[in-house]
């Protein structure tokens, strides 16, 4: 997919939200003991429409916007968030998901790969780090609440999203030719 130049902003002002949305909205609430994080949705999100350099470009971005917002290691949630919006992009490009609930096991993976990979970064660059069983039990719950709450997210996204989008032209063209029929009967589609 190719992107308009109006899609860079839409896809600002979808991080920017979701960013301030998980400070100030989400962030201090509690939902039967855990806490949504819409930043890895709308990553995932926007890898599933846009594609893996979108979804890399998108999680960086964020990322960075993230850790400016909060004053945290400088890198460590852009480097993360990276990894999984190329990893979501890719899959999209590879396996072309289009079931409706798609959202629900990609949100899922990519809450998954967000929350252990930033566990183990922190934990590698903080040196007094301590680990809690009690993590694990967050850990989980914010896996769950991010499954429940993928649907919606991700429809906001397309919404979003699906005007500044543009289909590739090759692609286009692809589609309406019609198909060749040449050559024996085990061997169409090839010219002889």
């Amino acid at each position: 997919m190719s992107a308009t130049p109006g899609a860079f902003a839409r896809v600002a002002l979808i991080a920017l939200v979701a960013v301030i949305l998980q400070l100030s909205g989400f962030g201090p609430d509690r939902l039967f003991g855990g806490r949504p994080d819409l930043v890895p949705l709308v990553v995932a999100a926007v890898a599933i429409y846009a594609g893996s350099v979108a979804g890399a470009a998108t999680g960086f971005g964020t990322g960075m916007l993230l850790d400016l917002a909060v004053g945290g290691t400088m890198g460590a949630s852009s480097l993360v968030l990276s990894a999984v919006g190329y990893g979501v992009g890719r899959y999209r490009e590879v396996r072309d998901p289009a079931h409706g609930l798609m959202p629900i096991p990609v949100g899922a993976l990519a809450t998954l790969a967000w929350v252990t990979a930033f566990a183990a970064v922190s934990f590698m660059l903080d040196v007094g780090a301590s680990v809690s069983p009690l993590v694990f039990r967050d850990m989980l719950l914010t896996i769950a609440l991010n499954a429940v709450i993928a649907l919606p997210v991700f429809a906001l996204c397309r919404r979003v999203l699906r005007p500044a989008l543009l289909v590739d032209p090759l692609d286009l063209r692809r589609r309406r030719q019609p198909p060749r029929e040449a050559g024996p009967l085990g061997l169409r589609g090839l010219e002889i």
